[in-house]
This record gives C-alpha cells, structure tokens and sequence, in this order.
C-alpha cells in the first residue's frame, strides 16, 4: 500500500487558487464517511498516480484516522495533462471491494508466428477482492493459443487467493481467427466502340447501332428542306 499526506482544505479557498500554490484540490468519501474536501502537494499525487493508478490501495494520512482508499475518478487538464481534481473511495476494513481489472497480455501467440489473427476482445475483468491482494493488473498468456478457433475465457485467468469473479467466466478474452488477405475488385476496362471512322470510349449502344456523328444533323437538315418545299 501507499501513503498520502493530506491536509483538509478550506472551504472560501477556490480550487484556482490552490492549485496556484502548487496543491490539487480532492475529496474523499465512503459508505461510513461524508464527502470531506481535502488538498494536497501537486507533485506528490503526480508521482503517486503514476505509481498507483486507480487499482492499487492508497492510504490517506493527515485527516483524523487513517484512511485506506482507491482513487476513484481523476480529472486532467486537456492540454497540459495536469491533474486538475481526484475523488478518493474510502474502503470499509474487513470488506472486500468490487472493482475492474486491466488485462496485461503475455508471451506470443504461436497462431501469430503462423500468420493468423488475434483477436483481443476484453481488457479488463471485474472482480471482488480484499484490499490487501488486490492486484493492479491481472496476466493472460498468450502462448496457449496455437490455431485458428482457439481462445481464451475469463475463467482462465489466474486470480488471487480471496478474489471472485463479477464478470461471467465464459466471456472470451482473445482468440484465433484465419488471415484471409483481400482480393481487390479491378473495374472493367471502358468498351471501345467504333462508330464510322471514329472510336468513341465507353459508349454503350442500346437497342441498334449508334448513330455515326452528323447522322442528326443531315436528318435533320432534309427534313427541315421538305417542310420548306411544303410551304
């Protein structure tokens, strides 16, 4: 476990202007403890988040009795990345505590070597475990999957001692699927059409032969010469 000074923070105090002095404005809470404003060193919860992340047991110190707690939502800034707020979920002692695992995959898929697939389809579990075993990450190792149609479940994965699983057993986590490489469709080359003297690209004739150019025109100009003797 991990520790975490704390100081409680005042409540006129905005959160802009303890992050000016280089503090992070927090709150914890639990199922035996209000919601309590706390803050707390910058630097020390950067260092501490990276080390921790949101599955591993944090103890707050500082703030009356001690506090075993689990981050339980962390807000950054969009762009510099910084951390902006952190709510802390105060673990009750003697109860075990439901939360999601991240998978970390291991080893190499013989199915890969061989030009297959793997298909990775869960990265994380839910679980419900006591603090003092509960695990940052859980391992899948994925050298057992050798040919296409092989898979691995959640009940596959090793668990620590006190832990059970919340998600179903069945549940595929990665598996084989067959390389097929894509044929690409190549579009019809344009029929060329001779008409007269000329070749014409891609025309399509319907029905009867295509009129040769200025066949409408002389149609055209003779029926026009007719109306005219008619008159």
């Amino acid at each position: 476990m991990l520790a975490l000074e704390v100081k409680a923070r005042d409540a006129k105090e905005s959160a802009d202007a303890l992050r000016k002095q280089g503090a992070v404005p927090a709150v914890f809470y639990g199922p035996k403890d209000k919601a309590t404003s706390i803050a707390i060193d910058a630097l020390k919860l950067e260092h501490l988040w990276k080390e921790a992340g949101e599955t591993t047991v944090i103890t707050l110190k500082g703030v009356g009795e001690d506090k075993d707690t689990l981050i339980h939502d962390a807000q950054f800034h969009p762009v510099t990345g910084k951390l902006l707020h952190v709510d802390f979920y105060v673990l009750e002692k003697g109860k075990k505590v439901k939360i999601k695992i991240p998978l970390e995959f291991e080893g190499q898929a013989p199915a890969e070597k061989a030009g297959h697939i793997v298909v990775k389809v869960l990265h994380e579990v839910e679980i419900e475990v006591t603090p003092q075993e509960l695990p940052r990450s859980l391992s899948v190792d994925l050298s057992s999957l050798t040919n296409v149609g092989d898979h691995i479940i959640v009940r596959d994965i090793k668990l620590p001692p006190s832990a059970t699983l919340i998600t179903h057993g069945s549940e595929i986590i990665a598996s084989v699927k067959e390389f097929k490489e894509e044929v690409a469709e190549v579009a019809p080359a344009p029929e060329t059409v001779i008409i007269g003297e000329e070749k014409v690209e891609g025309a399509v004739v319907e029905g009867k032969a295509a009129e040769a150019p200025g066949e409408k025109k002389t149609e055209k100009k003779q029926e026009s010469k007719k109306e005219a003797g008619s008159k």
